[in-house]
């Protein structure tokens, strides 16, 4: 092989090593889009990869390959920092860039609309998009949400957040309701919602929530009106002292001093012993309770022995 000839050859390979590193540096530099905050789920690298595919992102199987050489992507909600992000970037932040998570409470028989104030508040969201995306996504306008902590991820936007929220009840929800009648029937759930957040609402405690329950059916059974203040404290009323001017005045369908039967929409969120309370009520002939000065309620079946309960907790 001539000098030439082999000089020729050298720099056909020089060029096809050049333009692979001008490529791969192309590839490494073009730009993928993403959320602030993004869910990785648990997996080996080939799945995480599949995933992100799957949601559209722009990943190939190249980047399985760096991925091994760069190391294992973490699992769980991951901060991109930006939301544009070169696709190298992007690779290294999928195994370093854990996301900052933030507690929330939403605690057992607080609304809806409060519930979202507190999310507004603590995450630097905007209430009325959160209250925009929470009536477009949820089956149900109230009571839908499991009371718990919640590990948020600090710059999640309003969308991802509730999407994340009733994703987290509703499976939750379907698992209890497998788990006490064997399958989940929607309407007959919602239906067993709203008695238990009359219920949440009413109860001092767990331990007498069976009782109140007892009390919603009997009087459901008898064609009486429930006439329970708890009732209106719905939505931005979920702290408000019910006045006898709300009785008289508010005209809405959760108003059990007007309307007969348990409001069609639940009227808070609820816990788990407030629903086996609605589905499972005391056996007993109450049709009246008045909490006493120890901070628990008083039942009976007897008017009269209720107005008796009245005057004593109101002495």
């Amino acid at each position: 092989m001539t000098k030439d000839r082999k000089l020729m050859i050298a720099e056909w390979i020089l060029d096809i090593v050049l333009i692979i590193i001008v490529s791969f540096i192309y590839y490494l530099n073009k730009p993928i889009q993403t959320p602030r905050v993004l869910y990785i789920p648990k997996g080996s690298i080939n799945q995480i990869i599949s995933h992100l595919h799957k949601n559209t992102y722009d990943i190939s199987k190249l980047d399985s390959y760096m991925l091994r050489i760069i190391g294992s992507p973490q699992s769980g909600w991951i901060d991109m920092g930006d939301t544009i992000n070169t696709k190298a970037d992007f690779l290294y932040k999928l195994t370093k860039a854990k996301a900052a998570l933030q507690n929330v409470t939403l605690i057992p028989g607080e609304t809806t609309y409060i519930f979202l104030q507190q999310l507004s508040e603590n995450l630097g969201l905007d209430f009325n998009t959160l209250e925009e995306e929470f009536l477009k996504q949820s089956p149900i306008q109230e009571g839908i949400l499991v009371p718990n902590t919640y590990k948020i991820p600090i710059g999640i936007t309003e969308k991802e957040l509730i999407s994340l929220l009733l994703k987290l009840s509703i499976k939750r929800m379907k698992e209890y309701s497998y788990k006490v009648f064997g399958t989940y029937n929607e309407k007959k759930w919602f239906q067993y919602l709203s008695i238990a957040s009359v219920i949440q609402k009413e109860s001092a405690n767990n331990e007498e929530m069976p009782l109140v329950s007892s009390v919603v059916y009997n009087r459901l059974k008898k064609g009486m009106k429930l006439q329970m203040d708890g009732s209106l404290n719905y939505g931005k009323y979920s702290h408000l002292k019910v006045t006898p001017s709300r009785i008289r005045n508010d005209k809405s369908l959760y108003n059990t001093y007007i309307h007969k039967g348990v409001p069609k929409i639940p009227i808070c969120n609820v816990s788990f012993e407030a629903i086996r309370a609605a589905i499972f009520p005391a056996k007993t002939n109450y049709l009246y309770f008045m909490k006493s000065k120890k901070g628990v309620h008083d039942f009976t079946c007897n008017y009269s022995t209720h107005i008796r309960n009245i005057q004593n907790a109101t002495k």
